[in-house]
């Protein structure tokens, strides 16, 4: 797992856009967002710079700066695959692009307002976006040309903050009005609705055998809810700041959270 500061950063850096030249140190904005790729050799990161940067993990080398965005960059997510990159931000537009040239595949115009979620559906035809507009839009990659169509889905009545996919496609949404939704997005269908924390959402996620769903509040507490009947099973405290993430182990054995307070 790997979490953003959202403070300015010291990182080898190219001094140019396109395929990164012999990396510099030098100081960055704040890093808005960064995931490894399911594969594991990548990270991307994108930064209030306008930026998304890729990172070969094993030479901590930079590949790829990734330009187009017009304004911060808040997300970023890998496909399933691996070959698909997108990012969302301020510029209220989300950009799909190919990791391996790092080539613009889709330009996404369509929320209101600043996107500051996504996530790939499993079989990477289609992306999730939650935005400020208080909407989440279904976007259709399988059409191969930049004009993508979408379609909204509507149930809260705040700012989404995280978008998480579950390996057969359900999809949960949080939001700043403190609920997550959980959605069947071919159907449009909103199966569960749940209520419990008392401040908005940062973070989702299910886990592997998708029968729980965890889920980091902005204060100092993860819950964790049965898939089925939309219950609370526990609520975890003993951070000392605010969590910030949270995911599964792939053995679905483990939870781990992490917060401001640099514990757990």
């Amino acid at each position: 797992m790997v979490n953003t500061t959202g403070r300015s950063t010291a990182l080898p850096s190219p001094l140019t856009a396109g395929p990164c030249s012999q990396p510099q140190m030098m100081v960055v904005c704040p890093v808005k967002s960064c995931c490894f790729s399911p594969d594991g050799r990548l990270i991307a990161s994108s930064s209030s710079d306008h930026s998304i940067r890729l990172w070969d993990v094993a030479r901590f080398k930079c590949l790829h700066v990734l330009k187009g965005h017009q304004r911060s960059v808040e997300t970023v997510s890998f496909s399933p695959d691996s070959k698909q990159l997108a990012s969302g931000g301020w510029d209220k537009r989300a950009i799909v692009w190919e990791v391996q040239s790092g080539r613009k595949v889709h330009l996404l115009v369509g929320h209101c307002d600043s996107i500051q979620s996504s996530d790939f559906s499993p079989t990477s035809d289609s992306l999730a976006t939650g935005s400020w507009d208080s909407t989440v839009h279904i976007w259709d990659l399988r059409v191969s040309t930049p004009a993508v169509s979408y379609h909204n889905l509507e149930g809260h009545t705040g700012n989404i903050s995280c978008l998480c996919y579950s390996a057969s496609g359900l999809l949960a949404s949080g939001s700043w009005d403190k609920t997550i939704c959980v959605w069947k997005p071919t159907t449009n269908n909103l199966p569960l609705q749940l209520k419990g924390h008392t401040i908005w959402v940062n973070s989702l996620a299910f886990s592997p055998d998708e029968l729980k769903l965890a889920s980091a509040g902005y204060s100092r507490t993860v819950k964790v809810w049965d898939c089925l009947t939309g219950k609370c099973l526990e609520t975890l405290k003993g951070m000392l700041d605010v969590a910030h993430a949270c995911i599964f182990t792939p053995d679905g054995k483990l939870l781990v959270s992490g917060a401001a307070d640099v514990t757990r």
